[in-house]
């Protein structure tokens, strides 16, 4: 089922390249699977799409929006999209799901300033 949603999320992406929107969504429900492949069944339905998606999320920024304008953050958005697919459960929180832990940075100690080649002073032609 998990590859079924995946296929289907990709075709509709190929379909529509030069659709950022559908992008940027095609991709978060992309990672959302990762984390969560039992909702593949809910995105594989033959009447929800990603294009259909947006219209959600646009609807839902028309009931915020104040003189002509509305803004969506990226977790009202995602969210917008996860409930139009009937997926309830786990919130986006802004980080992409299924984010592997991240280990911990190594840096290099600071280092000094090499001394310069090349030092004179002003002093040393008078």
């Amino acid at each position: 089922m998990q590859a079924e949603a995946i296929a289907k999320i990709k075709a509709e992406m190929d379909g529509n390249k030069n659709n950022p929107y559908i992008q940027v969504v095609g991709e978060f429900l992309l990672r959302h699977l990762e984390a969560y492949p039992a909702d593949a069944e809910k995105i594989v339905a033959a009447d929800k799409t990603i294009g259909k998606s947006l219209d959600a999320m646009r609807n839902e920024a028309r009931k915020k929006q104040h003189k002509g304008m509305a803004i969506l953050t990226d977790a009202e958005g995602f969210a917008i999209v996860l409930k139009y697919f009937g997926i309830e459960g786990p919130v986006y929180s802004g980080a992409a799901p299924a984010a592997p832990a991240s280990r911990p940075t190594v840096t290099a100690p600071p280092t000094k300033p090499a001394a310069p080649d090349f030092d004179v002073k002003l002093d040393d032609f008078l």
